[in-house]
C-alpha cells in the first residue's frame, strides 16, 4: 500500500493528490491542508517515491492500480487530481474503471513526449553521498549538471542527507523512462466530469491534444492558470486552489 498522509476530516467527497516525477505527498501540503477545510484530502507518494515501497514496475498501470488500491481503501467514489506523472497515472486509473467522482489532470496530456528526464536521474545518481557534508554541498555539486536552481530545489527534497540516500527508487525510474514519458494503448472512456487545468507557459498540453482527450475523456473541461509553467500548483498556489475548488464545488 502506498504511504499516506490525510488532512481534515471525512466530510464530503475525499479528495485524492498524486504528485509528480521526483514529486512526494510533501509537495502538496501546503494545497492538501487548505483544500481540507470542507473535505477530507490524502496525499500519496507514488512508487518508487518518498516513503512508498519500491518495485521494478513503474508502468502506467501498476500505478493507476496502486491508486485504484488507494481509493478502496478509504471507501471508494473519490475525486481524483493528478499532476504530469500522477496526472497520467490518474488518467489511467479513471479509464481503467477505479470509482472516481470527479477527475483532475494538472498539465498533462494522454500523450507520448519526447522531453526524457534521464539528465536528472544521472546528475543524482552521480551525487557522491557518502562525502556529503550539507545540502548547500550538494547543491554545488548538482549545479554543475542542472543549471535550473528551482529544479535542483526541487530534486533535494527527496535526498535523506542523514542516512545518505534518496528517497527514490532512481535506477527502477531510469529503467521506467520510456514508460514513465509515454502513455499506454488503453481502450474505453472516462465519462464523468474531467478538468485539464494548465499552466498558460506550459507546452505540456496543447491544441493538438484535445481531440484524444475528448475521445477518452468527452466530459473534459479546460482551463488555464495566468503566469505559471509546468509546476502550476507550486507557481501560484492561490489560483490554483480556487481553480480546483471551483470545479470539485460545482
Amino acid at each position: 500500500m502506498l504511504h499516506m498522509t490525510s488532512h481534515g476530516h471525512d466530510t464530503g467527497t475525499p479528495l485524492i493528490i498524486a504528485h509528480g516525477l521526483f514529486g512526494s505527498a510533501r509537495n502538496w501540503g501546503v494545497i492538501a491542508k487548505r483544500l481540507s477545510d470542507t473535505r477530507r484530502v490524502v496525499t500519496l507518494d507514488l512508487r518508487n517515491h518518498g516513503a512508498s515501497p519500491w518495485q521494478d514496475d513503474h508502468s502506467y498501470p501498476a500505478l493507476a492500480e496502486d491508486l485504484s488500491e488507494v481509493i478502496t481503501s478509504i471507501g471508494g467514489h473519490v475525486d481524483l487530481l493528478g499532476h504530469s506523472m500522477g496526472g497520467k497515472a490518474a488518467m489511467v486509473a479513471a479509464l481503467s474503471g477505479a470509482d472516481i467522482r470527479r477527475l483532475i489532470v494538472a498539465d498533462i496530456a494522454p500523450v507520448a513526449y519526447t522531453h526524457t528526464q534521464q539528465h536528472l536521474i544521472e546528475a543524482m545518481q552521480a551525487l557522491p553521498l557518502e562525502k556529503l557534508s550539507s545540502r548547500t554541498q550538494a547543491e554545488e555539486i548538482l549545479s554543475r549538471r542542472i543549471e535550473d536552481p528551482t529544479v535542483r530545489s526541487f530534486l533535494l527534497q527527496s535526498l535523506n542527507l542523514r542516512d545518505q540516500t534518496w528517497r527514490l527508487n532512481l535506477t527502477a525510474l531510469s529503467a521506467s523512462m520510456a514508460q514513465i514519458i509515454g502513455f499506454p494503448e488503453i481502450l474505453g472512456s472516462f465519462t464523468a466530469p474531467t478538468l485539464f487545468l494548465t499552466g498558460a507557459n506550459s507546452d505540456y498540453l496543447r491544441p493538438e491534444h484535445r481531440p484524444i482527450i475528448r475521445s477518452l475523456f468527452p466530459k473534459a473541461r479546460f482551463a488555464k492558470i495566468p503566469n505559471a509553467g509546468h509546476w502550476l500548483h507550486a507557481e501560484r498556489p492561490r489560483e490554483f486552489e480556487a481553480a480546483v475548488r471551483i470545479f470539485l464545488n460545482t
